[in-house]
């Protein structure tokens, strides 16, 4: 198996300027190992990567490498809807050490089926495991599942993120072809295990990363009245970390807890009062503030 367990899609924090916070960078790489994460990911669509430049992108995946320093997998994000740009960024962290790459399906350009194949096969033809990641709410284009059945033919590309809000694409893609599959949803992390998913690209272990790993474990194991009870105590917590646009809600959440600056870059902006108020109270219920 290649990415099994928890692999938190990091926040990337800025300081009150807007620069990235490197020192508040490293302090979440070490808070999530201590948390017992398997991989951390750095630059995806939690890390606001359409805003960082993209000698930042390169900073941050770098910083967060050096970081963990081997005792966690990084899979850093370096998708893009320009192939010739995903292939650049891969080339770049593929010398830094990583152990994968997260690849968003091309958005925006809503590219067919044998677009799709091509450009996700140029970056695996780099040779650093690729895992797919299908997120039409984002992207607007799904992956067709015959398409993940013919990339999965690739021996560098190993892994899908779904996150479409699907648990019946797990099974589906189970069924055609043999790809890891990695929850793209906190919400849906149990699910989509008991249905052959082999872990989950959290959001909420930003913040709770143990807590996380724990429901994660546990229904790895099958142990799933365990990972129920884990499931139905942090539910309304998954829910509202999704209150408003990610990753506004959890670096709303994060700067409650001190861990961060709530600081984002235009076009993302701080949630309502109101939802904050909502959040913040989830949060004190499930004992996280």
């Amino acid at each position: 198996m290649f990415f099994t367990g928890v692999y938190t899609a990091l926040v990337t924090p800025f300081a009150a300027d807007g620069s990235v916070d490197f020192e508040k960078l490293a302090e979440l790489v070490e808070f999530n190992i201590a948390g017992g994460v398997a991989g951390l990911v750095p630059v995806g669509t939690t890390g606001e990567s359409p805003t960082l430049r993209t000698d930042e992108h390169l900073q941050v995946i770098k910083a967060v490498t050096d970081a963990a320093a081997g005792r966690c997998k990084i899979v850093a994000g370096t998708g893009a809807n320009s192939t010739a740009e995903a292939v650049e960024l891969t080339e770049a962290v593929k010398a830094f050490g990583v152990d994968g790459t997260l690849q968003v399906t091309p958005y925006y350009n809503k590219p067919n089926n044998s677009g799709l194949i091509q450009h996700f096969s140029a970056v695996a033809d780099l040779g650093v495991p690729v895992v797919l990641y299908n997120v039409p709410g984002r992207s607007a284009k799904e992956i067709p599942l015959d398409v993940v059945a013919e990339l999965a033919q690739h021996e560098h590309i190993v892994s899908v993120k779904e996150a479409a809000g699907s648990v019946q694409r797990v099974t589906d893609i189970k069924n055609l072809c043999d790809i890891e599959v990695l929850s793209g949803d906190d919400s849906l992390a149990l699910p989509m295990i008991k249905a052959g998913a082999l872990g989950v690209i959290s959001v909420a272990s930003n913040i709770m990363p143990s807590e996380v790993v724990a429901l994660v474990a546990a229904a790895l194991a099958g142990n799933y009245d365990e990972a129920q009870a884990l499931h139905d105590t942090y539910a309304k917590t998954f829910d509202d970390l999704f209150i408003d646009t990610n990753p506004i809600p959890i670096k709303a959440a994060m700067a409650m807890k001190g861990m961060i600056q709530e600081v984002y870059r235009l076009p993302m902006c701080s949630t309502t009062d109101e939802n904050k108020a909502a959040l913040r109270a989830t949060l004190e219920r499930a004992g996280i503030l």
